[in-house]
């Protein structure tokens, strides 16, 4: 019986070894693909939340420097902007996380930018992906 198969594939010309490990590997390269985007995607994602996060609490945290003097004077909400900037900074620090932040009149903007290490993807040469969350805040009264 091996024989003859032998002779039958001698006839055709067709040899199939190796055709099963090509396809094994290049199925296996794609799955591993696939699960490095869900996985180093979703950490991507989360990142991004935390980076929107931290950035709306360090305008807050900024939008909280009111000039007090002027305030008690004349009750107009004023912010001051070196404070302000000194406060979201803060935060930003405290949070372990660098960023920009930029006061205009009585408005703090922060952005923040995180650079998330990958998991899976780091093995086709992909060794992080930055994200960036920006968040604005303004002195209110009340």
């Amino acid at each position: 019986m091996t024989a003859t198969v032998s002779r039958l594939r001698e006839r055709l010309g067709a040899s199939e070894s190796g055709m099963v490990t090509a396809f094994v590997v290049v199925f296996t390269l794609a799955l591993l693909v696939m699960a490095g985007l869900v996985l180093d995607g979703g950490l991507a994602l989360s990142a991004k939340v935390q980076a929107i996060d931290d950035a709306q609490a360090a305008a807050r945290a900024g939008a909280q420097a009111i000039d007090i003097p002027l305030y008690r004077s004349t009750g107009q909400i004023t912010l001051d902007p070196s404070e302000a900037t000194a406060d979201a900074e803060r935060y930003l620090a405290q949070s372990g996380h660098t960023g920009t932040v930029t006061v205009t009149g009585d408005q703090v903007s922060v952005t923040v930018t995180i650079s998330q290490p990958t998991q899976l993807l780091s093995l086709a040469g992909i060794g992080h992906i930055t994200v960036t969350g920006a968040g604005t805040a303004t002195a209110e009264q009340g």
